[in-house]
């Protein structure tokens, strides 16, 4: 039997993900599965409907994410193989629930996956959605610190023009 390969860690060392700032986040489905037909791009950036029950399922659980953790999800797009979001963990947060103030961005994606995985699972069994191939999402996710107005300004355009990508 042949090793996997090892998963490179593409976390800054001695990096504290817990404190505030800018997060550009990919996370991908599970051998790039599509779990949707369509793409949607959030906050107010619509560009086609969001009825389909998969996008609903992972807008609820940002939106949640937002308000266990008190943190803002800026812009997001949701493609069917793939979601992108701005995460921004604010200078002061509230008081939260014991456990939760200081909660890092690995744990927030840990989280999320949990919650939409779960919820997936549950449609599936009700009939609202088809089945999927073993898991929902990748085993890891990719995280970009955002340094600066530039850096932002360039994520945020990304978000908006991956849609464009599908157009042949």
């Amino acid at each position: 039997m042949s090793e996997l390969p090892k998963r490179k860690n593409i976390r800054l060392k001695d990096y504290d993900y817990s404190q505030n700032g800018y997060y550009f986040v990919t996370i991908c489905t599970h051998n790039r599965q599509n779990l949707s037909e369509t793409s949607i791009v959030g906050n107010d950036l619509r560009v086609v409907p969001s009825d389909v029950p998969q996008n609903q399922i992972i807008e609820k659980w940002l939106t949640e994410l937002q308000n266990k953790f008190q943190i803002e999800i800026d812009k997001y797009i949701i493609m069917p193989d793939h979601i992108h979001f701005i995460l921004i963990i604010p200078t002061e947060r509230q008081s939260l629930p014991h456990g939760y103030i200081g909660r890092s961005l690995p744990d927030m994606i840990k989280w999320f996956k949990t919650m939409t995985t779960n919820e997936y699972i549950k449609s599936v069994k009700d009939g609202f959605i088809e089945p999927f191939d073993k898991k929902i999402w990748q085993k890891s996710y990719y995280e970009h610190i955002i340094r600066d107005e530039n850096d932002y300004v360039l994520k945020s355009e990304y978000i908006l023009n991956n849609p464009f990508k599908l157009i042949p």
